[in-house]
């Protein structure tokens, strides 16, 4: 084949691909429309993913009790997006409520990402100070109450920790994360009134934003313990 003819073959076949590109749109790096049916992806672990690097000494029985699920929400661009909580079996009907009835009210959330993802690792180990300053929402993390050694409740799978920037966790001079500052009128913060603050206490949830000291006044920090 000449080299006349070699070119035109060349360029018949750039148009003949830039043509089936036209038709069917590009198949990959195409940014979401940010919408129900098209949501943007904060999360998409797979079930080994959400559970790597989980902390030594976890009782099986604690891990098998885990659900990894996904949960869709406003975010603070105004587009909706789609993360993934781990959360006990038992709660994973009351976790998708509050979160749809979170959409309906236009409640935004920054994301939705389990506390395993690598970018809340550190020294090897699940992070729940690098999920907080990221403003994070997540539940199931083994490991013990902040400040003490008993197992919190998110080492079961039955606390979930909301907008955490919006909603501090204080006691005394302590703010975490720090450089937050809870101010009820702010998108995404919780107050008792709140719809979202109300769907989980109508399931019979705990709002810690209401605990008095010594207890420190947790306001991202909702709790379902096991009381049988």
């Amino acid at each position: 084949m000449t080299s006349n003819r070699l070119a035109g073959a060349w360029r018949a076949g750039m148009l003949a691909a830039m043509f089936v590109a036209l038709v069917a749109g590009p198949a990959t790096g195409r940014e979401p429309a940010g919408t129900i049916e098209d949501p943007v992806i904060d999360s998409a672990m797979t079930e080994a993913e959400a559970f790597e690097g989980l902390r030594p000494g976890c009782p099986e029985e604690i891990r098998k009790a885990q659900r990894l699920f996904d949960v869709t929400y406003l975010g603070f661009d105004g587009k909706i997006h789609k993360g993934q909580i781990v959360a006990h079996e038992e709660l994973v009907d009351d976790i998708r409520h509050a979160f749809a009835v979170a959409l309906r009210e236009k409640f935004p959330m920054q994301s939705a990402i389990p506390v395993s993802h690598p970018r809340f690792r550190k020294n090897g180990f699940w992070d729940d100070d690098l999920s907080m300053e990221a403003n994070n929402t997540s539940c199931f993390n083994y490991r013990p109450v902040t400040g003490g050694t008993r197992i919190s409740n998110h080492g079961y799978g039955r606390a979930i920790d909301v907008n955490t920037v919006q909603n501090p966790y204080v006691k005394g001079k302590l703010v975490l994360p720090p450089g937050a500052k809870y101010d009820p009128e702010a998108p995404g913060t919780l107050t008792r009134d709140h719809p979202v603050t109300r769907a989980f206490v109508e399931r019979g949830w705990t709002w810690a934003g209401e605990w008095k000291s010594p207890s420190p006044t947790d306001y991202q920090h909702f709790e379902k313990p096991d009381r049988r």
